[in-house]
């Protein structure tokens, strides 16, 4: 078995888990508010991540703080939208709509970084819309609040992602995970204490949730895609990573008894496919005509 193949098995498993915390926070969101559920979750990760690598993240390069701080800002809001999100939507819909993050990167790097999107870019954007509707239309079923939360969600995502391409020169992955988190951690207790009607039943099935999201959700995937990613390239890494909604569908599914129905899954498929297009858009012959790449960067 070699590098690649070992990588890309492991990136497969590391979409299970991601795609498996939609169910499991959900589960967790019947016991506990849902900004404190964010809170705990950064908190027990900011002190198990301190507790291994506190002599690598010490000392910390002049301006890490305020650019972790900001990236942790993004991720922070990002999780409270989705988590509150979730409480008007189900497990399968968030998923999906989260993943839209991925079309919305291209338009928010032409916003902030003025570098215009692909043909393949805006391909992808108009399929996925189009899914996002037969996802959530009125025939399959409606837009909740929850829907705009999470597509809230998946914009604040994408800003983290291209946000994070800024902030990674300035430290190293150890230093800005640790920021990511702390940051995470002190914003929802904040937020917590002086915002939310917060309420918290420690029941056995929250504890399951909060110890999975923690040790498995966030600090194994980190460590993992830190350590296989580099082994295969982005264009096959991006592929899949598209399999996550798909799994948390099916877990949704199984664990919840939720079901999407006929244009869900067509709306479903047309987000991945959608996903996919934008992602691969350097890749695709019609993608990248020759007046659009003397259009970027040589201004």
């Amino acid at each position: 078995m070699t590098n690649r193949s070992k990588a890309e098995a492991a990136l497969l498993s590391l979409t299970l888990i991601w795609g498996s915390t939609f169910a499991f926070m959900k589960i967790g969101l019947r016991d506990i508010s849902p900004i404190l559920m964010t809170t705990a979750r950064f908190t027990a990760a900011s002190l198990v991540f301190l507790m291994l690598f506190a002599r690598k993240i010490f000392p910390l390069p002049h301006g890490a703080l305020e650019k972790g701080g900001l990236l942790g800002a993004f991720l922070f809001l990002g999780f409270v939208a989705q988590n509150v999100g979730l409480n008007y939507t189900t497990a399968s819909k968030s998923a999906f709509i989260t993943s839209l993050m991925v079309v919305f990167v291209p338009l928010l790097q032409f916003l902030i970084e003025k570098r215009p999107p692909t043909i393949g870019n805006m391909v992808g954007i108009g399929v996925a819309t189009i899914g996002l509707w037969l996802l959530t239309a009125p025939s399959g079923s409606t837009f909740t609040i929850g829907d705009g939360l999470t597509l809230v969600c998946a914009i604040l995502f994408a800003f983290y992602i291209v946000y994070l391409d800024v902030a990674s020169r300035a430290m190293s992955a150890l230093q800005l995970t640790f920021l990511q988190f702390a940051a995470c951690a002190v914003l929802g207790w904040a937020t917590t204490l002086l915002v939310e009607d917060w309420f918290l039943h420690p029941t056995s099935s929250l504890i399951l949730s909060l110890g999975y999201l923690t040790l498995f959700a966030t600090l194994l995937t980190t460590f993992m895609q830190t350590r296989f990613q580099k082994d295969t390239t982005p264009t096959r890494a991006a592929i899949i990573f598209t399999i996550e909604p798909v799994w948390a569908s099916l877990l949704a599914y199984v664990l919840l008894g939720e079901r999407l129905g006929t244009f869900g899954i067509v709306g479903a498929s047309l987000i991945v496919t959608g996903v996919l297009v934008s992602e691969l858009s350097d890749k695709l012959p019609f993608s990248t005509s020759e007046g659009v790449q003397k259009g970027c960067g040589r201004r």
